[in-house]
């Protein structure tokens, strides 16, 4: 009998072994594969079961959780939702994350190793801290500003500070409210299908990730690359440009809208948006000249992140002569974001040094404690100071002699250019106003913010009366606002 029953202990322990093994086997070896499996809902629950960490501008939080009651307790709320909507994004129980709310969500959710001071023990335990917050460098008034001034046209909006980089304001519109799609119900989904269903793209983040032609805005690159490379040392000498011009290698010949234009100085060429003379001196400048340029503007960089993730902009770095002449005024294939154009203006408003754009202040925990902060850094140096004074000194020359003067700021110097891209087969496309600018206040030592604006504008006919009919007056508004901080 004592026999038996040690071999039903000896088989007891066994089974109590193989159980505590395969124990193991799950809760350590593949707890991950089980977490991750979408019939597992315990992380979903525990992610919605407490309140989400908040996203600050000016001190300010400008969202909030909603006890719902449910099994999925917490809903994201917005306020003034439509109008942050490009800096927020939104936090759906059903759609995900995006933007801000997506590039923070591991804070905003509490399962950021930073909130963690014994991450171990969490891990063990499978706490979930509260989340943390994040303190954006958006100024409400210039926000504000760019969100009114748009009004009810297809546009977008970007404005930094040029000498840290800061971001001040980022719109598009139409906008939406991301509150709309928080929840998972019914109505999230009926307003998930409308909104991406509408003709006017309202969810589209026209500010960092929709590219367009920049047209005449892009002379301020070529202008930059020629004055660089030694092609043009006198603004105001004559540039050898023909009227009309004949691209290279083709019988194509290329005209302005302005009279003037024949072999203009640079000076004349940029206030009046010369075509010919740009295309000339694109070519003049070659291939490897302008796109190196616009590169170190930060044209062909897929990797820039605010910290959510910008469009890339675009330069063809293989074209033939013919291309590179359309390239040089904002044609042929090459794209930008409002963003990117906003950190061409805001470098040489910089001395030629462009720093790093962020959205991001700093991130705190849940009791304030600063867990991250956001220095000036230098992406790299654009162009060389002496150049960036000359552009200053054209740019100022548009919104005071040219095509810009609807951007004009009393008691400021303001400098500009214009542009209008037109696109499509035929040229039948929407045509697209541009105007990029800076602006320094009087008494201030250099400029404090650097704007680009583009509207989808069906008025468009021309470089210099779209761009300063439909975009300077946009971003006047703008740079007013930022000034008065």
């Amino acid at each position: 009998m004592t026999r038996h029953i040690r071999r039903a202990a000896a088989f007891c322990m066994l089974l109590m072994l193989a159980l505590a093994l395969n124990a193991t086997r799950i809760q350590v070896f593949e707890a991950e594969s089980y977490d991750a499996n979408p019939a597992n809902r315990r992380q979903t629950i525990a992610r919605y079961g407490q309140e989400r960490g908040d996203i600050y501008v000016d001190g300010r939080p400008i969202t909030g959780s909603v006890d719902t009651g449910e099994q999925l307790r917490y809903e994201r709320t917005y306020r003034n939702g439509p109008l942050y909507a490009p800096v927020t994004g939104y936090a759906s129980q059903t759609y995900g994350t995006t933007l801000l709310e997506g590039a923070a969500d591991p804070l905003l959710s509490g399962t950021d190793p930073q909130l963690a001071p014994f991450p171990i023990v969490d891990d063990v335990t499978r706490a979930r801290r509260a989340g943390g917050a994040v303190h954006t460098t958006i100024a409400p008034s210039v926000q504000r500003a760019a969100y009114s001034a748009l009004g009810d046209k297809q546009g977008a909006v970007a404005a930094l500070d040029p000498t840290t980089g800061r971001i001040l304001a980022l719109v598009s519109t139409p906008s939406y409210d991301p509150e709309l799609l928080s929840g998972n119900g019914v109505s999230e989904a009926r307003h998930w299908t409308a909104l991406n269903n509408a003709a006017s793209r309202p969810m589209l983040n026209r500010a960092i990730r929709q590219t367009y032609p920049p047209g005449s805005a892009f002379k301020v690159v070529t202008a930059a690359a020629a004055l660089d490379a030694g092609v043009v040392t006198d603004l105001d000498a004559k540039t050898r440009s023909p009227d009309p011009y004949t691209l290279p290698g083709t019988s194509t010949k290329l005209t302005n809208e302005v009279e003037g234009c024949k072999n203009a100085s640079l000076r004349y060429a940029f206030e009046m948006s010369c075509n010919t003379v740009f295309a000339n001196l694109g070519a003049r400048v070659g291939l490897d000249g302008l796109v190196g340029t616009a590169e170190r503007f930060g044209f062909n960089d897929a990797d820039l992140r605010i910290p959510a993730r910008v469009a890339k902009s675009n330069v063809n770095r293989e074209m033939e002569p013919s291309s590179v002449a359309l390239s040089a005024i904002g044609q042929y294939d090459t794209t930008a974001t409002p963003l990117q154009m906003a950190m061409v203006a805001g470098a040489v408003a910089n001395n030629g040094d462009l720093k790093s754009p962020h959205l991001v202040d700093r991130t705190t925990d849940a009791s304030g404690r600063v867990l991250s902060s956001t220095h000036p850094t230098s992406l790299r140096q654009t162009i060389n100071p002496g150049t960036a004074s000359l552009l200053r000194e054209l740019m100022v020359g548009v919104v005071k002699e040219g095509t810009g003067s609807n951007a004009a700021i009393k008691g400021a110097v303001v400098g500009g250019k214009t542009g209008t891209a037109q696109h499509g087969i035929g040229n039948a496309g929407l045509p697209y106003a541009w105007f990029i600018s800076w602006a320094q206040a009087k008494g201030e030592p250099q400029p404090g913010v650097a704007v680009a604006v583009v509207v989808e504008d069906a008025a468009a006919d021309r470089d210099d009366i779209s761009g300063g009919g439909s975009a300077a007056p946009i971003a006047r508004a703008v740079m007013k606002a930022a000034l008065a901080l």
